[in-house]
């Protein structure tokens, strides 16, 4: 097994380490500042520790690539045993780059990995039950962790350049707001390992919908967008406390041998999944 490694954060004072661990073999990211408060398990999943291969080697967490089947479940029974969460307690979305958040209930348990899911247009999921294990999917977008302590719910979103203009993470405060009472001036969030400003390049049909604090152009003139700093900027106008807000400096692409990349591989890869789940307290 390789020793656990520390990614500390290098992009301010302000922010947070996020730590890359290992259990039964599968490596796995955590975030301290949830790791801490002892209520959740959590973690953003790299591409290894799994049994797919070819183009999905080795994690591939989705259902909907050509991967078997076998292996998809496979990979998630390791990757659920290595965080401490219940493989049959899964809710998978079902993302296409919306605002939507779903309310996870006990009866979507299963959903996306053991049973159809009967929803679409899903990018966010949150619940306040324990056990129940939330999942996205990932390959350069954004994930967005959300634990909230004094009504005890927690979210996972997806924000692709799509989601951030949208302002994916304020929609997700909002709809814990009005599921669980939630106050984001009490919320723990998290921005997750996805494509760094210096490897995004975007087209002025991208770059019009975000602030020039955002954006940089590179030598063949091109903008170059920061959807790290983009989605910060969200979550604190939508009253995240700075203390309370974790931005990872990690980037999918720039760690092809940690991550599968859509800009590096296209369609023809697998694909990482954020996790999140309450624990019996």
């Amino acid at each position: 097994m390789l020793e656990e490694l520390n990614w500390i954060n290098r992009r301010g004072s302000d922010q947070k380490e996020i730590v890359l661990k290992y259990g039964g073999g599968v490596p796995y990211f955590q975030f301290p500042l949830l790791d801490q408060t002892g209520m959740v398990n959590h973690c953003f999943s790299t591409r290894l520790g799994g049994v797919s291969t070819g183009c999905y080697e080795s994690m591939n967490l989705s259902p909907s690539k050509a991967d078997s089947p076998e292996n998809v479940r496979e990979n998630y029974r390791r990757l659920c045993e290595a965080i401490g969460v219940d493989l049959k307690k899964t809710v998978l979305s079902r993302q296409t780059h919306t605002t939507v958040v779903r309310k996870v209930a006990v009866e979507d348990c299963g959903k996306g990995l053991f049973r159809q899911r009967d929803y679409d247009n899903v990018d966010g999921l949150m619940t306040d039950i324990p056990g129940i294990v939330l999942v996205t999917f990932y390959a350069d977008c954004v994930p967005l962790y959300f634990l909230d302590p004094v009504h005890r719910a927690a979210a996972v979103s997806h924000s692709g350049w799509k989601g951030t203009a949208a302002a994916m993470g304020a929609r997700t405060l909002e709809a814990m707001n009005q599921a669980y009472g939630t106050r984001p001036e009490d919320v723990l969030a998290c921005i997750g390992p996805s494509i760094c400003q210096d490897c995004y390049e975007v087209g002025e049909e991208v770059a019009e919908y975000f602030p020039q604090e955002y954006l940089k152009k590179n030598s063949r003139g091109r903008w170059q967008l920061d959807l790290w700093q983009a989605n910060r900027g969200v979550l604190l106008q939508a009253g995240i406390l700075p203390e309370h807000l974790a931005v990872t400096d990690v980037c999918t692409r720039c760690n092809p041998h940690l991550f599968y990349s859509h800009r590096i591989m296209g369609e023809n890869r697998g694909i990482q999944a954020a996790v999140i789940s309450l624990r019996e307290m």
